[in-house]
């Protein structure tokens, strides 16, 4: 059964936390000022709140109270059943909530460090995303490669690139028939968006299109602004969060915030968005509270990032001359960490949602 809410043709574009872990709060400063409203849908993607272990129904009746239009489910293991009936009546229980549903996983490359053989072969586990993606009314199959170990592995990222492209040829006629887009995710520091359109094309835009992941484009010294303006024609998913940048003594560090709490440009992604890909989700990936150092001042560092151009290179600078250090996340003593977890993950969630719909106009619901 096909959501009849979609917002992607082809090529366009309550559960109550407070029992649970206490009432997120909210300390995102938003302007007084009304935003000019845009036609941006707005979700978020499961894995933000991944330590509350929320099943697809709570997942979907949290997303109703919060008032967004859309939910990437980014892995398997949130469903109760694989079974079609099953399936069905989830994407029933969307419907009714004015919510549409992204189905995804994890990586498809059989050569990557991060490839899990749980749901079989690569072209298997594809296969079974396509077909949950159909039984679910998603028009989207989410995935991705791997990580930057597979960047930074003998033989760099080409040979993962080949054996992905390789595994998505076995798919395209279970893509096509089910009318289902492969949407591969530039994925924790493996694929510059250049890299990734590459990819797509080399196995054939018909059925592949791309996963416009904003933070980690950071991860591949790339300013999240030409990942979008790059990945925007081919864009058909997304997992969206704010980074802060900043000059360290190796050279530069990373830290994934909420909305509006790092150095990313975000009125100007917005605007870019609205021009680029307006029917496009914008589905939040909040991830927090730590930071990665890129040790570019070092020799050493660059034989996995050689081919990135000094045009691109330069803008990531200048981002990180916007950006200042900040604290990493921690727990009191005195908490649960596993509460303290949730609590923080429902928080940098919730604030990222009101910054989006209060200053960026994001939101059709």
């Amino acid at each position: 059964m096909e959501n009849s809410h979609s917002f992607l043709p082809r090529r366009a574009f309550c559960v109550s936390t407070a029992s649970l872990v206490g009432s997120a709060f909210v300390t995102q400063k938003t302007s007084g000022k009304t935003p000019k409203k845009t036609s941006i849908p707005l979700g978020f993607d499961n894995f933000s709140i991944r330590a509350l272990g929320w099943n697809a129904q709570r997942l979907l009746e949290y997303a109703g109270n919060q008032k967004v239009d859309s939910i990437l489910f980014s892995d398997l293991d949130v469903y109760d059943s694989l079974e079609k009936n099953y399936l069905t009546d989830l994407s029933k229980e969307a419907s009714k909530l004015g919510i549409v549903i992204q189905a995804g996983t994890g990586g498809i490359c059989p050569s990557s460090k991060s490839f899990k053989p749980k749901h079989g072969s690569a072209v298997e586990h594809l296969k079974l995303l396509i077909r949950v993606a159909k039984d679910i009314g998603s028009n989207v199959a989410r995935c991705y490669l791997g990580s930057m170990k597979d960047r930074l592995s003998k033989g760099g990222i080409q040979q993962h690139v080949n054996q992905t492209v390789q595994v998505l040829k076995k798919v395209e006629k279970d893509a096509l028939d089910a009318g289902v887009t492969i949407a591969l995710e530039n994925h924790a520091g493996d694929l510059h968006s250049r890299e990734l359109i590459e990819l797509i094309e080399r196995a054939g835009t018909e059925y592949v299109g791309a996963t416009i992941d904003s933070g980690n484009a950071t991860w591949t010294l790339e300013n999240p602004l030409d990942t979008l303006r790059n990945l925007a024609p081919y864009a058909v998913s997304s997992g969206i969060r704010d980074s802060m940048v900043w000059q360290s003594e190796r050279g530069v560090k990373v830290q994934w915030t909420a909305m509006g709490e790092g150095c990313t440009d975000l009125k100007t992604f917005t605007s870019e968005w609205q021009r680029l890909c307006p029917k496009l989700p914008m589905q939040l990936e909040t991830i927090s509270g730590f930071a990665k150092e890129f040790s570019i001042l070092e020799e050493e560092f660059w034989p996995p990032y050689s081919k990135v151009s000094a045009r691109d290179f330069s803008r990531f600078l200048m981002l990180s001359r916007r950006g200042k250090e900040i604290p990493p996340f921690s727990s009191s003593k005195n908490l649960d960490r596993k509460k303290a977890q949730q609590h923080y993950q429902l928080s940098e969630l919730e604030k990222s949602l009101k910054y989006c719909k209060q200053v960026l106009g994001l939101g059709i619901s």
